[in-house]
Formats: C-alpha cells, sequence, structure tokens
C-alpha cells in the first residue's frame, strides 16, 4: 500500500500533532509539510488563513489527510471534505504562564495574548489588566516573556503538554468567563469523504471527543463566528448528558454573555442570539475592524 500522505504545518506543535495522529494510523505515513498563509503572516485574519492551504492541497489530491488544531478550522469546511476522525482531547483549559491564580497577577500586570477571546475574557474577570497583543509561536511566545515584553502569558494547556513544556504552565483560567476556544485541546483530522484514507484514519478517531467537537462546532456554525469575534464554547459529558457552555463578549471586556444547556449546539446558539448575541458579535467585529 502507497504511504498515506499526512499534511501539516510546519510549527514544532502542527509537527508534533500530525506525528502523533501518523503514529497512530494503521497504515505507513509520510508526513508533508504545507505553508499557510497564518504561517507567513500572524496578522489577524479569518480562520481559513490557517487550514486553506491544507484544505485546498487535500482537494487536490496532494495529501490524504489533513492534521489540524481544531480550534483553528472554520465552521465550515471545504465541500467534499469532513472531520473523519479527532483523537482523545487534551486539557482543553487555558493556563497562566508567570502565576498560578488570576488573583495573583498584580494590578496593572502586562499579559500577553494573541486571542481576542482571551482577551475578552481576562478583561471582564479584571479591567485592571493591561493585555497586549503578543504573536507567534508557543516557543515564540514564551522566549518574549522571558525577555521581558510581558509578564505574564496566556496560553493552551494542551499546546504546552504537546511540545512537552507542561512545566512552564501555571494556574488554569476557570470561573464563568473563561471558556475555551471552540475545539481547543482537540486535533481534528480532515480527509476527502468516501476516501479510503477517510475510512481508515476513523480508527485513531475517540467517539466522545468527536462529539463534544462537532457540538461546539455547531454553535460556531450558527453564530457565524470567526477571529474577529470573541466567542468560547466548551462541550463536556456529564454521565452521559451532554452539555455545552458558551462566552460570547467584547474584546474590551465591557459587556458579555454566558450560557449553559444540556442539549444541542444549535439550541444552544439559538438561546445566545435570542440574549443579544448578534448585537455584541457586530459591534465585536466594529471593535477590531
Amino acid at each position: 500500500m502507497t504511504a498515506l500522505r499526512v499534511g501539516t504545518r510546519g510549527s514544532a506543535l502542527a509537527l508534533a500533532q500530525a506525528r502523533a495522529v501518523a503514529a497512530a494510523l494503521p497504515a505507513e505515513t509520510t508526513l508533508v509539510e504545507i505553508a499557510t498563509e497564518g504561517d507567513a503572516d500572524h496578522a489577524r485574519g479569518d480562520k481559513s488563513r490557517w487550514t486553506g492551504a491544507l484544505e485546498q492541497a487535500l482537494l487536490r489530491g496532494d495529501i490524504d489527510l489533513a492534521v489540524h488544531s481544531a480550534k483553528d478550522v472554520p465552521g465550515e469546511l471545504a465541500p467534499g471534505t469532513e472531520i473523519a476522525a479527532a483523537p482523545p482531547r487534551a486539557d482543553a483549559r487555558d493556563v497562566l504562564v508567570g502565576q498560578q491564580a488570576l488573583q495573583d497577577v498584580p494590578e496593572r500586570a502586562r499579559v500577553g495574548t494573541s486571542a481576542l477571546r482571551r482577551r475578552a475574557q481576562l478583561l471582564a474577570a479584571r479591567p485592571d489588566l493591561d493585555v497586549r497583543e503578543l504573536r507567534g509561536n508557543v516557543d515564540t511566545r514564551l522566549r518574549k516573556r522571558a525577555a521581558g515584553e510581558v509578564d505574564v502569558l496566556v496560553l493552551a494547556a494542551a499546546g504546552l503538554e504537546r511540545l512537552g513544556r507542561a512545566e512552564e504552565a501555571g494556574g488554569a483560567l476557570d470561573g464563568e468567563v473563561f471558556v475555551p476556544a471552540a475545539g481547543q485541546g482537540t486535533i481534528a483530522v480532515q480527509a476527502r469523504s468516501g476516501s479510503p484514507a477517510c475510512e481508515l484514519c476513523a480508527s485513531v478517531s475517540h467517539e466522545t471527543t468527536l462529539a463534544r467537537l462537532e457540538a461546539e462546532r455547531a454553535v460556531i456554525r450558527e453564530l457565524s463566528a470567526s477571529c474577529h469575534t470573541p466567542v468560547g464554547v466548551h462541550a463536556c459529558f456529564v454521565a452521559d448528558e451532554l452539555r455545552i457552555r458558551a462566552f460570547v463578549g467584547l474584546p474590551d471586556g465591557s459587556a458579555w454573555l454566558t450560557d449553559e444547556i444540556a442539549g444541542p449546539g444549535d439550541e444552544l446558539a439559538r438561546r445566545l442570539l435570542s440574549a443579544g448575541a448578534a448585537e455584541l458579535l457586530r459591534d465585536a467585529e466594529t471593535m477590531v475592524a
């Protein structure tokens, strides 16, 4: 059998994730590194900047599978493709680097993050903080903090763990407003629908993780959320019941909504919209335009 071509971005985290997927597949594999628009330019843009080149390579037949951080995958996939697998989820939470708890962060401390969602949540909880945009991959951001550009970082626990740097993590951000990005901590394996690779990679998928991811993505699609909208969605099973929690807010932390239900993601999204989420999302996009 010809080796399965597994497409991935070239960052250390992306490669670690792709290698983990490739090692679990019951077939010979080869990794294919693909540069994306997001790799070339870290300025704000739509999520497709991180996944579009991989999707196009998949559609052209240059690769058989594309491995993504699920939180980077837009709500709408390229036609003819699907998320065929999601291995067991890692810790979905955000963590501090440099402090053990948010209440321990000094007033007016410089907190670095590249995510509007994290900015909105931090300022909703601690409006005194000086939240600064800090871009680059995980290693770059850790170096920038070590160089004194910021006092504290907010990063995904899963990313630090997969890079073997879990010891850098302080306390997790917990509480009403701290809802992770949809798909955070999850690896998404995208394939051409109906292809042999699609059927094969299902063997590495974790049923509960995939169900949680699909529920979270349903909320994102219904809200038409993008990189310009501070939205968090997190699904989990309590016993056999799927529960979904969501956050929608403004980048400056001045207004936000949270809600939680036991039920499907599109129902939660409709509840948020009826409570004013559409107006918040519109205002959020205006603020970052």
